[in-house]
């Protein structure tokens, strides 16, 4: 690979130099947080020789490179005006969109509180199932219980989200947290349950409203706030700047909160669903054609994120939501589409392959499936959106409506449940078939297998040991489409029960990454291996982990490699699962698994034909 021209060719199909906010690496791929993700060139992308696919996490647009990643990075930043802070770049000069700003502001302000809003969506929906079932009184204690676990998330919403959009203004989260309790203060909320008007401060009128279960207030309020604390912390002296300081932002914001921000916040939240509830009403069957056959290209883009304010603001005003339903189409033309490729395909490892990733998208795990199969066939993802398009439209012209902010899939179908829950579930199942009936007709480039090649010398059979004593689990099952769809390489997965890696097989280190989660040793037969502790684990910078080894080093099978501390990894919220991957795959005709449930250090983990 020519990294200096695959690095210019990659700046210039992620946008250029001022489409770039943020520039870091890990072992594995280039992570770009994009100002306007839509510029970027997936396809043009993921053609260039050295890259083996591209996702998007976490509001990062991700290339996928391996373990050449460091060299083609060395290049970005050496050719360009880009300055590199050790792992981490910046661009200072680049202009922000405020397009791309207002998504950006709204995805790193709800992609935190996601895990909450949908743990309490889930409950809520479920405790609805069980009192529309008989099996639990809505008048007994423990409904009440329950119904306040569920509720209180969304209740206290305001509350939650000024911590997380105080931290993408880079403003106190803790002030930002004051604002937002005032608003939902029992006093102030006892105002509105009087009947109460109208209050006033120093003469000015304050109109009462109800801010709990809002949004648009309060990411209004912490945006003012970010301004006032900034001017507050110059003008106060350092003496006492950590009294006044905060007293004089509180006395500024929260009354201008109160008597202008928050009233016109609410206002636009009920109008917007408002409006969005009359062309729904007048259009729902074009709206649903539309954003179901869009929705995966939108989840592509991660602008995804900005429906989760009018989700939430439908199901606080309307006691409902429609655009869930519609997207949960598009979720089950993504599995749909997977499945017709595991109909079709005469290659075992593809309808392997297929099958995994079409259950995981039918559970509300989609990536899989449309990075690993559906896209990487480009037919079958026609099948997908034509499928979602056509459950979209039939859940749109009904009426379809959710009840909890979940992913919606078949695990989710509590948040269905309403009047319009039976044509939810009519409405999935045209998804899923449509899409695999057109995959199927439509056809897609597939290998079939060379019954000679099964045939292989045994000389030509090799053994990779296990590194890491654990579960061992399917690499389609791995929560990172990077290595589910097989982009880096065909292999498996374990779940570690000790916090050790060692040697797979004798060889030599050909590279460890400076925060030692992720290690490559190149066998003496030339086996590519990667050894990938945990995801997302290179943002603990090396934490919690100790290597034995560095680059370069000799090992034999069994050498201790390195060592992490298996608990603070968890506490510290990452997944320890570790994939175990033959990144040089398409060297080798077949790579097979192995059948165990549990498996310890230097028992055969994989078997390499070719």
């Amino acid at each position: 690979m020519d990294y200096k021209k695959t690095a210019g060719e990659i700046l210039e199909l992620v946008g250029g130099e001022g489409n770039i906010q943020n520039l870091t690496h890990c072992m594995t791929r280039l992570r770009f947080n994009l100002y306007e993700e839509g510029k970027a060139n997936r396809k043009k992308i993921e053609k260039l020789p050295g890259v083996m696919g591209t996702t998007n996490s976490g509001g990062q647009f991700q290339v996928i490179i391996g373990d050449k990643v460091p060299d083609v990075f060395a290049e970005i930043t050496k050719n360009s005006n880009i300055t590199s802070h050790g792992n981490n770049t910046v661009n200072k000069s680049a202009n922000k969109n405020i397009v791309s700003s207002i998504f950006d502001f709204i995805a790193g302000s709800f992609t935190p509180l996601i895990p909450v809003i949908a743990g309490a969506g889930m409950l809520k929906a479920f405790v609805a199932l069980f009192v529309s079932l008989k099996w639990m009184s809505d008048k007994s204690e423990t409904f009440k219980i329950l119904n306040v676990i569920g509720d209180a998330a969304f209740y206290f919403l305001p509350i939650l989200l000024a911590f997380s959009a105080a931290k993408k203004f880079k403003t106190n989260e803790y002030i930002a947290g004051a604002l937002a309790g005032s608003l939902v203060y029992p006093d102030f909320v006892n105002l509105m349950n009087n009947h109460v008007a109208t209050v006033h401060f120093i003469g000015l009128p304050i109109k009462v409203v109800s801010y709990s279960y809002s949004v648009i207030p309060i990411l209004l309020a912490v945006w003012f706030l970010s301004y006032v604390d900034r001017y507050s912390n110059k003008v106060v002296p350092n003496a006492v700047r950590t009294i006044f300081a905060p007293l004089v932002t509180l006395l500024i914001v929260v009354p201008v909160t109160l008597i202008v921000i928050g009233p016109l916040g609410s206002y636009i939240g009920n109008g917007l669903s408002s409006v969005m509830a009359l062309l729904y009403g007048k259009t729902g069957l074009a709206t649903g054609i539309i954003l179901g056959g869009t929705f995966s290209l939108i989840i592509m883009t991660g602008m995804h994120y900005a429906f989760v304010p009018i989700m939430l603001q439908n199901i606080a005003k309307m006691g409902g939501d429609f655009v869930l339903p519609i997207m949960g189409m598009a979720n089950l033309g993504q599995a749909g589409a997977a499945f017709g490729v595991y109909l079709k395909s005469k290659d075992k490892n593809l309808k392997s392959l297929a099958a995994s990733t079409s259950f995981t998208a039918l559970m509300g795990i989609t990536e899989p499936a449309m990075y690993g199969v559906n896209m990487k066939l480009k037919r079958p993802f026609i099948g997908a959106a034509v499928g979602g398009a056509v459950g979209g439209g039939f859940v749109g012209a009904f009426g379809a409506k959710a009840h909890a902010v979940v992913t919606p899939a078949l695990a989710s179908i509590p948040i269905f449940i309403g009047n319009t829950f039976i044509y939810v579930m009519i409405g999935f199942a045209i998804s899923f078939v449509v899409a695999a009936v057109l995959t199927y007709i439509l056809g897609f480039e597939d290998s079939k297998e060379d019954s000679n090649q099964s045939k292989m010398n045994e000389n030509q059979v090799k053994e990779v040991s296990n590194p890491v004593n654990g579960k061992v689990v399917k690499l389609s099952d791995v929560r990172d489409a990077a290595f589910s769809s097989g982009a880096m390489g065909k292999g498996i997965a374990i779940d570690p029960s000790e916090g050790r890696v060692v040697s797979p097989v004798n060889g030599v280190v050909s590279s460890l990454f400076k925060t030692k989660h992720a290690i490559g040793i190149t066998s003496e037969e030339g086996i590519e291996i990667l050894i990938h502790v945990g995801i997302d684990t290179v943002k603990l910078n090396g934490e919690h982990f100790a290597a034995y080894v560095k680059q370069g080093d000799k090992v034999k099978t069994g050498d201790l490699l390195v060592e992490f501390d298996l608990e603070k990894i968890k506490k510290a919220g990452f997944e320890t699962i570790t994939p175990v991957i033959i990144t040089n795959s398409a060297n080798y005709s077949e790579i097979s698994t192995t059948n165990q449930e549990n498996i310890s250090e230097k028992e055969t983990l994989l078997t390499v034909i070719g």
